[in-house]
């Protein structure tokens, strides 16, 4: 599941920051509200990428997956949303966003790596 996740997560980041690059040109004329939606999109890419390695560690840390997950839809979401409503009260949920991604960060740090009494 986790390496769907990635790839569903992976390709939207790209696609958003494409269209950050060359679709927001001319609809969004504040040079720092397209900064924001750069922001978004480059941790949202991280993130997809945190993802694969969620998934290809031997025990799928569920907990930083979902981590990860909620702090890509808190963070990146709350800045593509701002930057494309001008709602400026958004900017209040993406600290919670960050606090999801480091509670990923500390799960995956965690997550035990020992399989059939190995450690990898």
């Amino acid at each position: 599941m986790w390496w769907r996740v990635a790839g569903v997560s992976g390709a939207l980041a790209v696609m958003l920051g494409a269209f950050g690059a060359h679709g927001l040109k001319g609809w969004v004329d504040d040079p720092h509200l397209l900064e924001i939606w750069d922001k978004a999109a480059r941790y949202h890419l991280v993130h997809a990428v945190a993802l694969m390695g969620v998934a290809a560690h031997p025990r799928r840390p569920n907990v930083a997956g979902g981590g990860f997950v909620l702090g890509t839809l808190l963070f990146s979401g709350s800045l593509y949303a701002m930057t494309l409503t001008g709602a400026t009260w958004l900017g209040a949920i993406t600290p919670l966003g960050g606090l999801s991604f480091i509670a990923g960060w500390i799960a995956l740090a965690a997550a035990p790596t020992q399989v059939s009494g190995r450690d990898h």
